[in-house]
């Protein structure tokens, strides 16, 4: 178990106050091993492991308590012999029917400090917002970064290069448990398909209820193989009408938003830099983890310039950036990110092999007259700098500590 810092430092000044603490993310994605990480802590602090009340909702033996009554008079029982502040753990809360209401009176009744844990954007946003009124603070819990991945990787692999690490990252991606399986490749690939099947079935189909499973997947299928690539609800409309099949703009636009909110995909908006205005046509979408489009869809180094867009687009959310696609005049740059005023710059290729590619990639920055970071991100091993843009090997700017 490693300890991702990287969230632990944005947890810990929230630890032992009185806000809700919610982690979300994709399921599997690490949030059951961030709440063991928070109760070392505590520990550690001096807290007593009899304080701690910990229930996953997806264990079998706590059935009886999916619902809001059930669970409360359980916890209720359960405190009545502690002395001191109770710390409550409640990892995929969504199981529970009701839960915000069964929350909100142990906020009010216990002396207590909560973290919940949950698969769904939906539920734990926008009902949180609703239920929970500004008395919570939310972390989203992403697969392995590569430095993470790498940490591990070392244990499991230690005559490996970073170098091989990295080829091995851009196949089998950074879900945590894939270490659990020293990365071979096809116990992998058979846990990446089962975890898809779960997302896919507990996390976007019964949530939803969606009806028509089959449009479903071909949508997902559609999103897998066009990751990074500019596209629209009425483009899909043509692509299915080609197939013989006739949907509506609006049911797809539906099923998309479901995996989203089952953080499968992440949308990014594009941006005209020259008219400052958010574009209301042709997202682009990212995967939460590349490996699980190796394993379901396939074909990760034949589309190796979109799975490293992929890579960095996933860094620079966990870094805290927000990111859009940035349109100026007829060229485009693949991330503007800002975050806290701060603005960065971000172009990824595969390899600049070419003076044609060269003047592409470096190029896209042309109209940018302002003086913030500037990056074109690429495989290549020798530093091709210029014009005040920095190139960086994409192994280097993923493990690099600060980009400036």
């Amino acid at each position: 178990m490693i300890k991702r810092e990287l969230y632990m430092s944005r947890i810990r000044p929230f630890i032992g106050g009185e806000l809700i603490k919610v982690m979300t993310g994709m399921r599997r994605s690490g949030k059951s091993v961030m709440l063991e990480l928070i109760q070392h802590e505590l520990l550690v602090s001096g807290v007593k492991p009899e304080q701690f009340i910990s229930i996953n909702f997806e264990d079998l033996r706590y059935t009886h308590l999916l619902t809001a009554k059930t669970l409360h008079d359980e916890i209720i029982r359960r405190t009545e012999d502690i002395d001191g502040k109770v710390y409550l753990f409640f990892d995929e809360i969504q199981e529970v029917k009701d839960w915000e209401k069964c929350i909100n009176s142990f906020r009010v009744a216990l002396d207590c400090d909560i973290y919940i844990t949950g698969s769904n954007a939906k539920l734990l946003s926008g009902e949180l917002a609703t239920y929970l009124g500004g008395r919570y603070v939310e972390f989203v819990i992403y697969p392995f970064s590569f430095s993470e991945f790498m940490e591990l990787y070392r244990t499991v692999k230690p005559e490996n290069s970073v170098a091989q690490g990295f080829q091995n990252y851009l196949l089998s991606g950074g879900m945590p448990y894939l270490s659990n399986l020293r990365y071979e490749d096809e116990p992998s690939r058979q846990y990446l398909m089962d975890l898809f099947n779960s997302v896919q079935l507990k996390d976007i189909v019964k949530r939803n209820k969606v009806r028509d499973v089959d449009l479903l997947e071909r949508i997902i299928a559609y999103i897998m193989a066009n990751v990074g690539n500019t596209f629209s609800a009425s483009s899909l409309v043509k692509f299915f009408k080609n197939e013989q099949r006739t949907v509506a703009a609006e049911t797809i636009l539906n099923y998309i938003r479901y995996c989203v909110d089952a953080y499968l995909f992440y949308q990014v908006k594009r941006q005209d830099l020259q008219g400052k205005q958010i574009l209301s046509t042709n997202e682009k979408y990212y995967i939460a983890d590349h490996g699980i489009r190796e394993a379901v869809f396939g074909g990760n180094m034949r589309d190796i310039n979109l799975i490293l867009e992929n890579i960095v687009y996933m860094e620079l959310l966990r870094r805290g950036y927000k990111a859009t696609v940035g349109k100026a005049g007829d060229k485009e740059i693949d991330f503007v990110c800002e975050k806290r005023g701060q603005k960065l710059y971000v172009q990824v290729c595969y390899l600049l092999a070419s003076e044609d590619t060269i003047q592409r990639e470096f190029g896209a920055y042309d109209s940018i007259r302002d003086n913030f970071p500037k990056y074109v991100v690429s495989m290549d091993e020798f530093n091709m700098s210029r014009n005040g843009i920095n190139h960086k090997n994409i192994r280097d700017f993923l493990t690099a500590e600060e980009w400036n």
